[in-house]
């Protein structure tokens, strides 16, 4: 088993990250979609950001834009941003406020982990393997009318993403789908001849898939 595992992993290596600012390319077979049906966009003003976060959120938002997770945008809407203090009281995260966009979106039904089930099939292995999925919602691409209603405000000008960003109401949802989608035949169920691997499929498959 341990020598498989080791294969394995020698095998996806160019999809491991070395480097904190590494990102991995967006994901096939899956795409953020964001469904509002009729309603009227939103825009909402810019927050007030204290002067001595002003400098890291400028150059937070330029790793993006270098990143290509970002772009400037010229959409009708606006969310505001938070920007919220990490642990170790230096460092900013940039998180979007999108509650008045998530109150029009319309939801998606996919089942969530229970942790009861997770921890009582823990107890059925030997083997344990802790994943950690680095930025995890940013391998999934968005499409053009998603990207439109991302887009959020700052003080330095309007941007959208072009890839999921934490926040959105289905992302969760979403994400959760695409790990099931890899791990199809690992888990519950057995392989069959329509197993599909997102990061291989060329296929992109339909909003949320």
């Amino acid at each position: 088993m341990e020598e498989r595992l080791r294969q394995i992993v020698w095998e996806k290596r160019k999809w491991l990250i070395g480097k904190g600012n590494d990102l991995l390319p967006a994901a096939k077979g899956v795409i953020c979609d964001i469904d509002v049906g009729n309603a009227r966009p939103v825009a909402q003003r810019v927050r007030k950001i204290s002067p001595q976060f002003r400098e890291k959120l400028a150059d937070l938002i330029r790793g993006l834009l270098s990143a290509r997770m970002i772009r400037a945008s010229k959409s009708p809407w606006a969310s505001p941003i938070v920007v919220i203090v990490k642990k170790n009281g230096v460092d900013i995260r940039l998180c979007v406020d999108y509650r008045l966009v998530n109150g029009l979106t319309q939801l998606m039904v996919y089942p969530m982990p229970l942790v009861t089930d997770l921890l009582e099939d823990l107890d059925k292995y030997r083997w344990y393997c802790s994943l950690d999925m680095a930025s995890g919602f940013w391998v999934v691409p968005m499409t053009d009318r998603a990207r439109l209603i991302s887009a959020f405000v700052t003080p330095f000008g309007l941007f959208e993403w072009l890839r999921m960003p934490f926040g959105l109401c289905n992302a969760p949802q979403i994400y959760q789908r695409l790990i099931d989608n890899a791990l199809y035949g690992f888990w519950k169920l057995s392989p069959t001849e329509n197993t599909r691997d997102v990061f291989k499929d060329g296929i992109p498959s339909k909003p949320g898939a």
